[in-house]
């Protein structure tokens, strides 16, 4: 059954669209119903529909304004305009935002009928689309580890230009940073700039943020050890850094002579791409580049970081985290070094989980997720950023949990988490307790183990995390669901609880 969502601000003909479809006929079923854009797009960031059928002109959020904002959700929804007027503007609009019909009223029932009908059979076209490109994309990654029969590799060898006498091939694989990406026209960008490259080169599309790159030379370049390539594709990254702010990450490997090589040579630049947790985007290795790197280990004094956690240092912990990854990890090493490292850091904090019983803590993390997060890290700012964030989850609930609170200050915290949007203070806390403002505060801060003040922000930037983390509100929206009407304010108040900005923290959603 395919969702649909209706969207018109006279509630008869909302009610009159609903009831003139036999939904379950066509297999569809109305999942929702708004009365402005505003309201349906906080239905459909709630439940996303297959299909919207939306009005134009309607308050606070017109139909067109909809749709843009549904198309950066979820770009595969189909969507039917209803509307009281033949504009050619409106029409042109639609156009461009991938209408299915832009229908005039009054509806016609068979008209509506059809235009579902055929919105519902593009949806599953896409899907089917999207399915065969994704079997491509597995496909050439089993072509590039060598694991296809001799029948299946050749349909994928007759899609390789053939490797003249006098060439050699160097494979290399470029990963995009995604946020680099949506600032522009996809990788529209990159790739029409690689077509542009005066030399023959195949380009193979494996992820929506990595591409194969298999680059024709002449034989000489087989005797410089591939460093006319690296030359080639470096000076690409930084065309398309300083022309679009596009940043890359790109590992070469060495020449070769035929394509039977492939495999090999895949899985020296795939290895090499770990090193973007230290090298970061903007980089360009080779295998030859990390050959003299040392396999030291680094030091990290557990004792101490526990000792600085159970005593609720926040600020000396967070000091020691960016000590121990900035400051004292060296670019030179191995990159294992450092996921050994923060392995390490995920254990010690997992064992303080486990013995004050925090496991089962809403916002903590399961070790697994942790693990799963560093080794998705981008770079080592990421990597920082996700011991960060749990240490000073660990924190917070070390400031709550395993305390006996006295009756006054379990209200005060129930008052908080049902009414954290408000302007509370406690001033006019203590005035409905019938208690003085200043002891109030005294045994506050003894219990709980900081001010209210500062325990009001806590609960604030712990709901404010959960919706960054698992929703897709905007910045600015979630920082007024919590209370704070200033988006800076709010950027100020959480990157001083977390480390980190609102929006770094967004980023961690894709590790």
């Amino acid at each position: 059954m395919k969702k649909v969502m209706l969207v018109e601000d006279e509630e008869f003909i909302l009610q009159g669209i609903r009831c003139i479809i036999d939904w379950e006929e066509i297999s569809m079923t109305v999942v929702s119903m708004a009365h402005n854009g505003r309201e349906a797009l906080e239905m459909f960031s709630r439940e996303p529909a297959d299909i919207v059928v939306t009005d134009v002109e309607m308050p606070l959020m017109n139909g067109l304004e909809l749709l843009e904002e549904i198309r950066k959700i979820n770009p595969r929804t189909r969507c039917i305009i209803l509307s009281g007027y033949d504009e050619f503007e409106y029409a042109r609009t639609a156009l461009k935002l991938d209408v299915e019909e832009y229908i005039l009223k009054p509806v016609n029932e068979e008209q509506l009928k059809q235009a579902l009908i055929h919105a519902a059979e593009h949806f599953d076209e896409i899907a089917r689309e999207k399915a065969g490109s994704m079997e491509d994309k597995i496909g050439w990654h089993r072509f590039l580890k060598g694991k296809l029969d001799k029948n299946e590799a050749e349909t994928f060898l007759r899609m390789l230009p053939e490797i003249g006498p006098e060439e050699s091939v160097t494979a290399a694989m470029m990963k995009i940073d995604a946020d680099s990406l949506e600032a522009r026209d996809g990788m529209q960008d990159v790739l029409i700039g690689l077509q542009k490259l005066p030399r023959k080169l195949k380009t193979i599309y494996l992820s929506p943020d990595t591409l194969f790159l298999l680059l024709y030379e002449e034989r000489e370049g087989i005797l410089q050890g591939g460093q006319e390539a690296s030359e080639i594709f470096r000076a690409f990254q930084n065309h398309l850094e300083s022309s679009f702010g596009i940043m890359s990450f790109i590992t070469i490997g060495s020449p070769i002579r035929e394509y039977q090589e492939l495999p090999p040579s895949y899985k020296i630049i795939s290895r090499l791409q770990k090193y973007r947790l230290l090298e970061g985007y903007g980089s360009c290795i080779t295998e030859n580049y990390i050959k003299e790197r040392k396999n030291q280990d680094v030091a990290i004094d557990e004792n101490l970081l526990r000792k600085m956690i159970l005593k609720k240092d926040k600020e000396g912990a967070l000091n020691y985290i960016e000590d121990l990854f900035i400051n004292n990890l060296k670019s030179e090493v191995y990159v294992d070094v450092l996921y050994q490292l923060a392995l390490k850091m995920a254990i010690l904090l997992q064992d303080i989980k486990v013995e004050y019983k925090l496991e089962q803590s809403r916002n903590l993390q399961a070790l697994t997720e942790m693990v799963e997060k560093i080794y998705q890290a981008d770079d080592i700012f990421g990597l920082k950023t996700i011991f960060i964030s749990e240490i000073t989850e660990i924190i917070l609930y070390l400031h709550t949990e395993d305390s006996q609170y006295t009756p006054v200050v379990k209200q005060i915290m129930e008052e908080v988490r049902k009414n954290y949007k408000e302007d509370m203070n406690l001033k006019t806390l203590a005035y409905k307790y019938h208690m003085n403002a200043s002891y109030l505060g005294q045994i506050f801060q003894k219990e709980v183990g900081c001010s209210f003040t500062q325990y009001l922000s806590n609960t604030k930037n712990k709901i404010a995390k959960d919706l960054i983390l698992n929703t897709n509100m905007k910045i600015n929206d979630i920082a007024k669901e919590v209370g704070y009407p200033d988006t800076s304010y709010f950027y100020r108040k959480f990157k001083q609880c977390y480390g980190v900005s609102p929006a770094s923290l967004r980023n961690m959603k894709k590790y």
